[in-house]
């Protein structure tokens, strides 16, 4: 963190080792932590992380069982999957006030998804999603302001106020898609644009176990894998399709199997650092030139559906404590990275007042910042290059100015 003073920790150990034989196994006895101010902070600036196996499909290759988590990484990926938490809470309160109207998909407990695969991607790389698209719209780079004022129609949202939960897009983020399981043959058709062009990026493309069983996902895996295109097909499997348990809907419900000749992997979705590196082979894989492949995020929604779904009818209270309890990918990480010594419980309670200092400007400006005006109504109908072109209205004798 700024401001912290850098300690030669060869040194620092030393003095511990020496203290420690003089104090014997008292309460003087010094800790791993340095206090400065009165508030302690980690000395440790990396540690050697133990990976979850996943399980493999026609693949020749594996993710380490070990890998390196530095301090710097493990404090970013913690704020990140906070900030993801608490915009899609405070999300939560104003749909609830009828600040937001329509549709409203939550990503909340999904945090180590979109954090540990959005950090092995590169800035260029493609993302497209499904409807739950919050979490992804915000690390692909669209501000907390963008995203809440969206979703309550302002000018300042990502989409101008005009996209809603649904349709958010950001730079190389092809937005949430309404239809279920329409983005994955977009998917495919944006890889196919990186492979056209030769640039070396891949395209995750994302859809939900609700989704899994949708034809048009198995004509994209047949042209994906016919053509080698560099994508890869991430389902967020969350257990429920809308109220449908997936061992309801699916006779075959090992999802990372399903591409058949397309290599798969299913991993654990609540650690966001086998996440991340099962996505470190997935990208490496595409670039290579070897094709699609299939990944199956093992997570849970802790809300329901959208907002108009309690989440309690299908599923009881009990089985959704219990994954908060043995599951939450951010409380399961923080439990982690201070034991390891990358981080103490003071630094996370300061990650965490920041996170809703920063919600709460977002929130200011989700109920305050003006709506988009009338003449917006065509706005970006037409591309660029065709400013000006009058569109038809609601009748044959109503024209809208396109800017």
């Amino acid at each position: 963190m700024a401001g912290i003073p850098s300690i030669n920790c060869r040194l620092l150990n030393s003095l511990r080792c020496s203290l420690s034989a003089s104090t014997g196994s008292g309460k003087n006895m010094w800790k791993p932590a340095i206090m400065f101010s009165s508030k302690s902070y980690s000395t440790l600036d990396q540690v050697e992380y133990e990976v979850k196996a996943p399980k493999y499909h026609k693949l020749d290759t594996a993710v380490p069982e070990k890998t390196t988590l530095t301090r710097n990484d493990a404090l970013k990926y913690y704020k990140q999957m906070q900030q993801v938490r608490r915009m899609e809470a405070e999300a939560s309160k104003l749909y609830k006030e009828k600040v937001i109207r329509g549709f409203c998909h939550l990503y909340t407990g999904q945090e180590a998804c979109c954090v540990g695969m959005n950090d092995a991607l590169h800035e260029e790389d493609s993302v497209i999603t499904a409807y739950r698209a919050h979490g992804w719209t915000f690390m692909k780079g669209r501000t907390m302001t963008e995203v809440l004022s969206e979703l309550t129609g302002r000018k300042s949202g990502c989409s101008q106020g005009k996209g809603g939960s649904m349709h958010m897009y950001g730079h190389e983020f092809y937005g949430g898609n309404g239809i279920v399981g329409a983005q994955v043959p977009l998917g495919a058709g944006i890889a196919f644009a990186h492979q056209y062009r030769e640039n070396n990026r891949v395209c995750v493309t994302l859809y939900g176990d609700g989704a899994a069983n949708q034809g048009q996902i198995f004509e994209a895996f047949n042209m994906a894998a016919l053509w080698k295109l560099p994508c890869i097909f991430v389902c967020e499997n969350n257990g429920y399709g809308m109220g449908t348990s997936i061992h309801r809907a699916s006779y075959s419900y090992d999802l990372y199997t399903r591409g058949d000749f397309i290599p798969g992997m299913q991993v654990d979705g609540n650690c966001v650092v086998t996440v991340r590196e099962a996505m470190k082979l997935a990208t490496d894989w595409c670039r290579e030139g070897k094709g699609p492949m299939l990944l199956e995020m093992c997570t849970y929604r802790y809300m329901g559906h959208s907002m108009s779904d309690p989440g309690t009818s299908y599923r009881s209270r009990d089985e959704i404590q219990e994954v908060r309890q043995k599951r939450d990918p951010i409380n399961g990480f923080r439990d982690k990275i201070i034991e390891a010594g990358l981080a103490t419980a003071q630094e996370l309670k300061e990650i965490d007042l920041s996170v809703r200092k920063e919600v709460d400007v977002a929130v200011k400006s989700a109920r305050e910042d003006p709506e988009p005006p009338l003449e917006d109504l065509a706005m970006h109908i037409h591309s660029t290059g065709t400013h000006g072109v009058p569109v038809r209205g609601c009748d044959l004798m109503t024209e809208l100015p396109s800017n």
